[in-house]
């Protein structure tokens, strides 16, 4: 399986060290270029910059060829390029956290996968510890809402 992948859930998932579950799960992940300036950019973490200054080998970055549809506007540029990057592609599944990314990858007929989504996979896969995951994950700048952390937190006790 391939997929293209935003910023957020690679980010997330190095930040604590989870970002090898992704070609357990999906095998081969595809970047945008926009995703990567994203994960290279000043601000972000040494630990991601480092990373992403060597990419593995199951990652692929690659360019968007058209523009974004209108609807894709609204987004950062790293979604955008992510969706577009699936669609161009006929790839079924982002990776994004953002809720308006996931909405509109929906709304083009696009499965979203989040960070906490590839957690509870590796978690069933044997491959991870949900709940330590997660304890690890909300000690970064991850937002996640109460209801939504009980939701996760009841389907991985």
């Amino acid at each position: 399986m391939i997929v293209v992948a935003g910023t957020s859930p690679l980010n997330y998932l190095m930040l604590i060290d989870e970002v090898d579950l992704l070609p357990i799960i999906f095998g081969q992940v595809l970047l945008p270029h926009a995703v990567l300036r994203e994960l290279l950019h000043p601000r972000t973490s040494r630990k991601v910059c480092a990373w992403a200054t060597h990419l593995p080998g199951w990652i692929e970055v690659r360019s968007v060829a058209s523009v974004a549809s209108p609807a894709l506007m609204q987004l950062d540029l790293g979604e955008r390029e992510a969706i577009q990057l699936a669609l161009e592609l006929g790839i079924g599944t982002v990776l994004i956290d953002e809720m308006d990314g996931r909405q509109q990858a929906e709304k083009l007929h696009l499965e979203a996968r989040g960070t906490l989504g590839i957690l509870e996979r590796g978690a069933k896969l044997g491959r991870t510890d949900f709940r330590r995951a997660l304890s690890r994950l909300e000690q970064t700048s991850f937002r996640l809402s109460p209801a939504v952390r009980e939701t996760f937190l009841k389907r991985n006790p």
